[in-house]
């Protein structure tokens, strides 16, 4: 079974790529405000639609550990291809390519994201998508953390940005059978994805089905829109092995220009250090919480305040305790981030956009991620300059805080980076 799914996912993907038309030029997507998953079932327009960029990045890593700094370099390919292929039949590809150097020790540095690879099937007119192959599920209104994306662990290949929308964007999806049925105002979603393998795989080439389909999973997501300004979603979620995990997410318009957003979640398993240490117990029920308000001004400034919970996460008491095992502590931030789980119990994200900064198509993006326990800071920013198909961009991250602390025990004190990206 896991052969033939081997077989069909890279099939699908080599059938894309021969089919590519000559050329098409950049497009800009704007997020839906009330947007609570980010993959429905969308008509495509016309019969192709295929979008490739190439990127690089140069830039230095300040050492917090070691003396000088370290030199960054990477160059990326990315594909994403749609195209139908009969009545009601869809083909979706979207796939990215990263040369990246410095890789830790044991890691390829030329790694390929098979992201998605699916064929979707839904009759003209018709109500009802029936979905299979790899598939990107994005749930959850929230900007920094997502209480209800549950097919978010282990998705992450390589780590190109600390922009958490980028996070999202290129994650692996998993492989699985989905069914949908639309009617106004709502829509119902039951998936299933299969255990294909066992562990994760390090090698650049492989489909890693071992961290997307390690285990068996459900999913059955209900959402309505209660009015032009409310939409909300509940969620049921289920892995073998683990009982039951229940959500909720829900979006409104409370003015022209404020949006809010509210999302929960609350399930019985083990807590993130118990996962971490591979250590015994630590199963109990717990909630994960993210709230947050937009507002976004008439000269295009957007700024979100976030607060974000997680029931799972240490408190800075238990952080403390680790502090005779620094050890124990770098392992807990890593099955953190491959979880892409909050690491403490709390936190805070600022984060803000401008459009048209100063000149026309210059863009900027950035965020403050606070620990309120340890007071560690986590601040990143881009300043971009977009053209009809190419892009430059400058990006610089930041971590404060204590040498005990989330941010201030990472290794990395400061990065700065320059992008090209060209669209073809």
């Amino acid at each position: 079974m896991r052969l033939l799914l081997n077989h069909v996912l890279y099939f699908g993907a080599c059938l894309a790529l021969l089919q590519l038309p000559a050329a098409y030029g950049a497009s800009d997507s704007d997020t839906d405000a009330l947007n609570l998953e980010s993959t429905e079932a969308k008509a495509p327009q016309g019969k192709r639609d295929t979008r490739i960029f190439v990127e690089g990045a140069v830039g230095k890593a300040n050492q917090r550990y070691l003396p000088g700094s370290q030199n960054l370099g990477r160059a990326s390919f990315d594909l994403s291809y749609t195209a139908r292929f009969g009545p009601g039949l869809r083909l979706v590809i979207s796939d990215r390519l990263d040369q990246i150097h410095p890789r830790d020790p044991g890691l390829d540095e030329t790694v390929n994201s098979l992201r998605e690879a699916y064929v979707s099937w839904q009759p003209d007119g018709g109500n009802s998508v029936l979905e299979f192959g790899r598939i990107n599920l994005r749930y959850g209104p929230g900007y920094g953390y997502n209480p209800t994306d549950f097919f978010r662990d282990g998705s992450l290949r390589a780590l190109t940005s600390a922009d958490p929308f980028a996070l999202r964007e290129n994650r692996l999806g998993s492989v699985m059978l989905r069914g949908q049925q639309l009617w106004n105002g709502g829509s119902l979603s039951v998936a299933y994805s299969p255990r294909l393998d066992n562990a994760p795989s390090v090698d650049g080439w492989s489909l890693d089905l071992g961290s997307t389909n390690n285990r068996d999973r459900w999913l059955l997501a209900l959402g309505t829109q209660f009015s032009q300004r409310v939409n909300s979603q509940i969620l049921l979620y289920k892995e073998a092995g683990r009982s039951a995990t229940l959500g909720a997410n829900l979006t409104a318009l409370l003015s022209d220009a404020a949006t809010a957003h509210v999302e929960w979640s609350h399930g019985r398993e083990p807590d993130l250090l118990s996962r971490a240490l591979a250590l015994p117990g630590g199963v109990a029920a717990r909630n994960r919480l993210v709230g947050g308000v937009t507002y976004t001004t008439v000269g295009k400034l957007s700024v979100t305040a976030e607060y974000q919970y997680n029931g799972f996460g240490l408190s800075e008491s238990r952080w403390a305790t680790l502090g005779g095992a620094p050890l124990n502590r770098f392992a807990y931030l890593r099955e953190a981030l491959r979880l892409q789980e909050l690491a403490p119990r709390e936190a805070i994200l600022i984060y803000v956009t401008q459009r048209n900064l100063f000149v026309k198509d210059l863009n900027l993006s950035a965020y403050i991620r606070f620990n309120p326990g340890d007071k560690s800071r986590l601040g990143w920013i881009e300043l971009r300059r977009q053209w009809p198909s190419f892009d430059v961009a400058f990006q610089l991250q930041r971590n404060m805080g204590r040498p005990t602390s989330e941010f201030g025990i990472l290794p990395d004190r400061r990065i700065m980076q320059l992008l090209g990206t060209y669209y073809f």
